[in-house]
């Protein structure tokens, strides 16, 4: 018995210290990351290959990339921690939930106010559940979810993804941001042909679907836009518009609570593409999610039902 049990944890090692070379690329890496010296990685990575009788890694110049029988072996392996980390947490459910931890990936509009208002809201019924909130670019968030680094991606779409599970999808449409003393922040609708005539604060990179539809819209109406002020990220070019410097882009529940408080106007795009974009709560297809993010996954559907 005490034979067995020790092959289970040293497999069980060998697969958590093969997981993060994976992540990581590099076995110096995963030993940072694991606090190990890495010619234990290198030493479990060797036992992994021994017992299965196949190499899992090519071999680069720019690291270690896994082949097709590591690819199928990360998979299994990622799975397989999902589904240790879903039955002891739907067994702590059991007294309650009262105990998890919920991973999200969020584009920076939603992460500003929108998610941690929601998170704070959900803290004072459940206590115990603990929170892991992290930006990242929209292109990024689908990979993050597929690979198990994320329970929920909090994003920005306008296409289908493989292998995600959409658990909400719903209307996000561009408004145009401005002070409440603009000269156009009395219309009721607007269209990009009349914002470009004003000072402009737009995203920095081709990155955003922000960008990429304005963009679009711009090419297909002939419009010419030179940005009075760029920027990577979202806050800035807000505080830009608020400080009376122009215009700015974004969905409503980037600034819910400045336009609340009447810091600032949204007024809606007529433009088509600006209208084509939506929201997305996205998990893994085919995972079933522990107890903590089930319980705030419905959350923020009725967050989004209630505040639209």
């Amino acid at each position: 018995m005490s034979k067995n049990i020790n092959r289970r944890v040293l497999q069980e090692t060998a697969l958590r210290h093969f997981l993060e070379v994976v992540r990581t690329g590099s076995v110096t890496a995963a030993a940072e990351r694991l606090s190990v010296a890495p010619s234990a990685v290198s030493r479990h990575i060797a036992h992994l290959e021994s017992q299965l009788d196949t190499l899992l890694f090519e071999r680069r110049a720019r690291g270690m990339v896994p082949n097709a029988a590591g690819e199928l072996l990360a998979a299994h392996a990622k799975r397989a921690w999902q589904d240790i980390e879903r039955v002891t947490d739907d067994i702590q459910a059991l007294r309650g939930l009262q105990t998890g931890l919920v991973r999200i990936a969020s584009t920076e509009g939603f992460a500003s106010e929108f998610l941690p208002g929601l998170i704070a809201e959900f803290q004072r019924e459940y206590t115990g559940i603990r929170f892991a909130l992290n930006v990242h670019m929209q292109a990024e968030i689908p990979q993050l979810v597929r690979d198990g680094e994320v329970d929920i991606g909090v994003t920005l779409s306008t296409t289908s993804e493989r292998q995600i599970n959409v658990e909400l999808r719903h209307p996000s449409p561009i408004l145009a941001i401005m002070a409440k003393d603009h000269p156009l922040a009395s219309r009721r609708q607007l269209s990009l042909a009349q914002l470009v005539g004003y000072p402009m604060a737009l995203p920095g990179g081709a990155y955003s679907t922000l960008r990429q539809l304005f963009d679009i819209s711009c090419s297909r109406q002939g419009l010419q836009c030179d940005p009075a002020f760029l920027s990577n990220r979202l806050d800035a070019s807000i505080s830009f518009a608020a400080a009376g410097g122009g215009i700015a882009l974004s969905g409503e529940a980037a600034l819910r609570n400045r336009l609340k408080a009447g810091h600032l106007v949204a007024v809606p795009l007529r433009d088509r593409e600006m209208n084509e974009r939506h929201f997305e709560i996205q998990t893994m297809a085919g995972r079933t999610l522990p107890g903590a993010c089930r319980a705030f996954l419905d959350h923020l559907r009725e967050a989004v039902r209630v505040e639209g």
